[in-house]
Formats: structure tokens, C-alpha cells, sequence
């Protein structure tokens, strides 16, 4: 099977050196693999979603130096969506549910650090569907996937080694979308994933904890599960992913002050082991030189771009 990878952006925000890191590791290995990559502009995240941001991703990544054999845009393959989640909901796999975050946060046994938390299933077989859970609450209900008792993932992730999740005890029944007919992340990766034929997925780190669920949902809609590559992101001084506190790492701002794409791109090479400190590389210029060997486990701090 030839390799297939994907860029996946999304238009909340200006591009900036965290995600050209972790694009760049995905560019270089389906290149240096032979394979193809798709674009995909993930813009369902409405409330988020920034006017223009995607055009400028895309003009940020072009000049940067990549690009990539198909063009995808999340908000117009809706269709898909629905159908996946109408066979969910006919398997007795999906069901609505109106609790608030606050609702799931009172009903937990413990305090959760982070934004995951596990629900349990409050909602199960309480309406009939999705109209009525509305009707009967007042507020738009979000779609869950039922979890069975003792649901356990392990994948052997190509980087990051093998992973483990207890998905009951952990999440419990997890949201699949927010929008009725379950044009939601979750979901919508999922179905993308399978229908663009990607057979890995590249990305950060801080979605593995993601990825049992999005398995679940494949095997219960029999689709191939991709192999998985999860990298470490890049964060600030504190620790945490890159953010306005930590200053302008917008790629477009590091264009306004004449930075050359080679310089931008040399230094995360560095970061990755692939390059000296200092060194301008253009992104086709490390095919011969990549390797996820050499990536350090730990997240990358940048000290700037002063070369």
C-alpha cells in the first residue's frame, strides 16, 4: 500500500512555528516515503474559526515550501458526516446528550487536570433523539458515542512507542459532535481520514490521548484504523504550547521582518537533528537528511530566530 499522509490546519488562528514544526515532520516523511499528501482544511470549529485564517495558512505553507497532491475543506464534505453518524445512531452507538461541562465536571469522582473528562453517560437512553432532547431541555444537545464497560485501545504509535487507554474509565461515553447532523471533529476526522485514503496520521502530541477514541469510532463504523505518528510540539518558556503570552511566533510576522523561508526552515530542522544551528535549508533540501531518529523526545523550546 503507498504511503498517504495529510496536512490538517485549522482556520482559528495565524500559522505559526509550532505547527510548521509538526507540518514539516509530516511533509518530509510521505516525501521521503514516496507518498502523497492531502490538505485539509479542518474549519468546523465555527465559533473559532478566523475570517481569512485558512487562505493565509495556506499562502504561509506555500511559501514556505510545501505542497501537497489534494485539497480538501471540512465545512463542504458535510454530507459525509451525516451519513456516518446516521449509521452510528442505527447501531445503537450514538445518542444525545444535553449535560453542560459544568453538569460533567460536578458528576466526576475525582478532580481531572486538563480538558479531558470522563462522562458517565447521564444521558443514555434518556431520549428518544436528538429533536426531543432538545425540545425537552432547551439547549442543543451534542452527539456521544456509547463506550462499553471495560473498553480498552492500545496502538503502537510510530514515534511516541505504545499507548494505552482505558477508554471507559477514562472518557466514558465521549462527545462525537455538536452539531445535529454530526458535522463534529471527532467524527469528521475519522471519516476524512478513511475516505482520503491517509494511511498515517502525523501530528502533535497532545492529541494522542485523542486517538482510542477516533479508533473506536472506525472499528464501529469498519473502517481501517492509519498508523499513527505523534510528535512533541513546540512550547514556551513555561512549558505550554505556543500562545499569544509567548510572544509573535506567526509565521506571517516573521515574513513582515524579512525572514527567508530557508531560515525559518533550518532552524526547526535543528531542532529536529537534522541540521547545524544556523543553517538556511529549504524543506525539499532535508529529504536527504530526514529521520525520525533524531527527533528529541522532549518538547522543543525556541530561543528565536536570531540564527
Amino acid at each position: 500500500m503507498s504511503y498517504v499522509g495529510r496536512l490538517a490546519p485549522s482556520p482559528t488562528g495565524a500559522l505559526h512555528l509550532g505547527n510548521v514544526r509538526t507540518f514539516m515532520i509530516a511533509w518530509l516523511r510521505a516525501r521521503s516515503l514516496g507518498g502523497r499528501l492531502v490538505m485539509r482544511m479542518e474549519d468546523l470549529d465555527h465559533p473559532k474559526d478566523k475570517p481569512g485564517a485558512a487562505a493565509a495558512a495556506i499562502e504561509d505553507l506555500r511559501w514556505l515550501g510545501f505542497d501537497w497532491d489534494a485539497e480538501y475543506v471540512q465545512s463542504e464534505r458535510k454530507a459525509l458526516y451525516r451519513e456516518a453518524l446516521e449509521s452510528l445512531v442505527a447501531k445503537g452507538l450514538a445518542y444525545p446528550c444535553v449535560c453542560t461541562r459544568r453538569d460533567v465536571e460536578s458528576a466526576q469522582s475525582a478532580p481531572h487536570a486538563g480538558e479531558q473528562l470522563h462522562y458517565p453517560g447521564t444521558c443514555r437512553n434518556r431520549f428518544a433523539g436528538w429533536r426531543e432532547a432538545y425540545a425537552l431541555a432547551g439547549r442543543v444537545p451534542c452527539w456521544r458515542f456509547r463506550v462499553e464497560p471495560g473498553e480498552t485501545i492500545a496502538f503502537d504509535d510510530v514515534f511516541a512507542g505504545r499507548f494505552e487507554q482505558r477508554v471507559a474509565e477514562k472518557l466514558g461515553d465521549f462527545p462525537l459532535a455538536r452539531d445535529e447532523f454530526g458535522a463534529g471533529y471527532t467524527l469528521a476526522v475519522v471519516v476524512d481520514d478513511a475516505a482520503m485514503g491517509v494511511t498515517e496520521v502525523v501530528r502533535g502530541d497532545d492529541l494522542m490521548a485523542a486517538t482510542p477514541a477516533q479508533i473506536l469510532i472506525q472499528r464501529a463504523l469498519g473502517l481501517p484504523t492509519p498508523g499513527y505518528c505523534h510528535v512533541p510540539l513546540v512550547v514556551g518558556p513555561d512549558g505550554r504550547r505556543l500562545a499569544k503570552r509567548h510572544g509573535d511566533t506567526r509565521i506571517a510576522s516573521y515574513r513582515e521582518a524579512g525572514l527567508s523561508p530557508d531560515r525559518i526552515i533550518g532552524m526547526l530542522a535543528a531542532s529536529c537533528g537534522w541540521a547545524e544551528k544556523g543553517e538556511e535549508l529549504s524543506l525539499a533540501s532535508l529529504l536527504p537528511r530526514f529521520t525520525l531518529k533524531t527527533i528529541p523526545k522532549e518538547p522543543f523550546r525556541p530561543d528565536g530566530l536570531t540564527g
